[in-house]
């Protein structure tokens, strides 16, 4: 995890702006946007769903495959596995909007649920509980499916503005439910990349290609074996 006070600054920041770009993206996107399903001809294929803010949709970039999500898709293409990635991002988000997305977005079938919000729960302030009890409720919602997916959990951090207390009851949110639900956690999903001027874009804020590439680093790390025959 990062603790450099770099580090943290860029986390504030980043929250800020998860919410701020996400009027337009809303826009755009709205919260039943048509996320693709597999078509008859590869149905055989399994799914890998992200479902995230503005860090898996992509914000700024020239391209959404730019994104970790499309990163990955290209790896399992490289290594012959037989999935496909499914970018479920929309900027702004909140792990409300994510919880009420969840039916539609679960109408596919699902083998690997990576799950990263809560960033702009942290900037407004809301009670961490509530962030807590919508994540449970997504993990336990993807997991009712029959077979369960392997659930991978994004963790994000708290900004520090709300005090070391807030930040604290933010932050456990992640291992905590990563320990109920045994799902694979990612600690920081901006490791490595928060608080480098040169893995974000001109806003400071959100990852450029080579930050999403790194992101795609950690991803894939806690995806890839998941994809493996042994896992299945």
């Amino acid at each position: 995890m990062i603790a450099a006070p770099r580090a943290w600054c860029l986390c504030l920041a980043l929250v800020a702006a998860l919410a701020g770009c996400g009027r337009a993206a809303r826009e755009a996107a709205p919260a039943d946007r048509a996320v693709p399903i597999a078509p008859r001809a590869v149905a055989d294929r399994g799914v890998v769903l992200a479902v995230g803010t503005s860090l898996t949709a992509g914000y700024g970039l020239p391209d959404p495959d730019l994104a970790y999500p499309g990163l990955l898709e290209k790896r399992v293409e490289e290594a012959g596995l037989p999935y496909r990635v499914v970018n479920a991002g929309v900027s702004g988000e909140t792990s409300a909007g994510a919880l009420r997305r969840m039916d539609w977005l679960l109408r596919q079938k699902v083998d690997v649920f990576v799950l990263e919000t809560g960033a702009n729960d942290a900037l407004r302030g809301q009670d961490p509980a509530g962030t807590r009890a919508n994540i449970d409720a997504i993990l336990t919602r993807a997991a009712a499916q029959s077979p369960p997916p392997r659930l991978v959990l994004l963790g994000m951090k708290a900004p520090p503005n709300f005090g070391a207390v807030y930040g604290r009851g933010f932050d456990a949110i992640y291992p905590d439910l990563a320990r109920k639900h045994g799902a694979v956690l990612v600690p920081f999903v901006l490791e490595g990349v928060a608080g480098i001027p040169r893995l974000n874009q001109a806003d400071g804020i959100h990852p450029t290609e080579e930050g999403q590439r790194k992101m795609a680093d950690l991803v894939w790390a806690a995806v890839e074996p998941l994809l493996r025959p042994a896992a299945r």
